[in-house]
């Protein structure tokens, strides 16, 4: 069973069940709207970068995204997000104190400035490792969670296949140069949308613009954090062979953009250049959240079940990024499974959400049941046996 129906910006949250149809007396005149014109994307000095909407996940921009290069700092996003990840599952708290090892201490390049032997809270160490980029922080905290970085490298790479980074591959949680290891601008991407979507609660850390620890007082290296009052994270990298790097995002009403901006010469081309990626995103583009997790979209016929209808809905909120001015051309499609049996158990999928921007589909989310349809008695069974080869006749012969 398919449905088509417009989704308007005062429709964005409900789906009709049935297409409104309006016919235009024969001497209106329709005057077609201009649509927006997109220019094509911004070319940088980079080696390559992304932009990505943080909630739809839609690519806005892109060169070389999928380049396995070395990732300097950028690393540490993942370590944050492992650190991030423990701490909602409570396995530690951020009060937790981690003692620092002579490895960690002598770990070279940025650091936090912590001594051997000290107590670090895990509170301490995770803003050391996101804002001044400690390598320090990082092992310590690599070896407070899995006993050493080579068993923490080993964890961050299961986590990369789980989110999908397929061309990325850690040897260590700082990012310092090492052979095999690299990831893409796409990757970091990725990862960054799950440390915004996953993790909000501590998403606010990636904002500050400064971290004193130890009497030592060290800035944010994101040179956006001053410059751009709606930019509040990510992450800055440098080696030699990696360049100037920085992952950002940014927060405009209601859109959220990430960039990744990889092998730029200088700490100021790499602020520079994701700018022109920031504002060419929200200059020209719009996210619409259209339904929310849970709502539901139609209520399709059931046979042999306990009751007659299903509640049919989406099991994630759905957003879609669109050229701006665009958002009445939204339509919406509801392929279903014209035959649906009991038993349907919660979250089983029953049919594909289709939607349409014009002539586009511009993206697609499963459709699946919102509650239980157990089996109907004897009876109920065998008359909706019937009943349903009587629909079956009568809809073979209205086709």
């Amino acid at each position: 069973m398919n449905v088509f129906t417009s989704i308007g910006r005062s429709a964005r949250l409900c789906l009709f069940a049935a297409m409104a149809t309006v016919t235009l007396p024969a001497a209106a005149q329709v005057i077609p709207q201009p649509q927006t014109i997109i220019p094509a994307a911004p070319q940088l000095a980079a080696s390559s970068w992304i932009l990505m909407d943080a909630n739809s996940g839609r690519i806005l921009a892109e060169h070389n995204s999928d380049e396995r290069l070395p990732p300097a700092s950028l690393t540490k996003l993942m370590t944050a997000y492992l650190v991030e990840r423990e701490l909602n599952r409570g396995t530690i708290n951020l009060t937790d104190m981690v003692n620092v090892s002579e490895n960690a201490w002598r770990t070279g390049g940025s650091k936090m400035f912590i001594e051997v032997g000290d107590q670090v809270s895990v509170d301490n160490l995770l803003h050391g490792i996101i804002i001044v980029s400690g390598n320090d922080a990082s092992v310590a905290m690599a070896e407070h969670l899995a006993g050493g970085e080579a068993p923490f490298a080993d964890l961050m790479n299961q986590h990369a296949t789980r989110l999908g980074m397929n061309d990325t591959n850690f040897q260590n949680a700082t990012g310092l140069p090492a052979e095999n290891h690299y990831s893409t601008a796409h990757d970091l991407a990725r990862l960054s949308r799950h440390i915004i979507n996953d993790y909000p609660d501590h998403y606010e850390i990636y904002s500050h613009r400064s971290f004193a620890f130890g009497g030592i007082d060290q800035p944010n290296r994101n040179r956006l954090l001053w410059r751009d009052t709606s930019v509040d994270g990510l992450k800055t990298g440098w080696t030699t062979e990696a360049g100037f790097c920085l992952v950002s995002s940014a927060k405009r009403e209601d859109m959220r953009l990430i960039s990744v901006v990889m092998g730029t010469n200088s700490d100021e081309a790499r602020a520079q250049e994701t700018q022109k990626l920031l504002s060419y995103g929200f200059r020209f583009f719009e996210t619409m959240k259209l339904y929310e997790r849970g709502a539901v979209l139609a209520t399709p016929r059931v046979w042999g079940g306990d009751i007659n209808e299903l509640r049919v809905g989406v099991d994630e909120e759905v957003f879609m990024t669109l050229p701006r001015n665009r958002n009445e051309e939204l339509r919406a499609r509801l392929n279903l499974d014209p035959d649906l049996k009991a038993p349907i158990a919660i979250g089983d999928e029953v049919g594909t959400l289709e939607v349409h921007l014009g002539d586009e589909i511009v993206g697609e989310r499963r459709l699946v049941a919102l509650e239980n349809v157990e089996e109907g008695g004897l009876f109920k069974r065998l008359f909706d046996q019937v009943q349903r080869f009587f629909s079956g006749l009568i809809s073979n012969f209205t086709d």
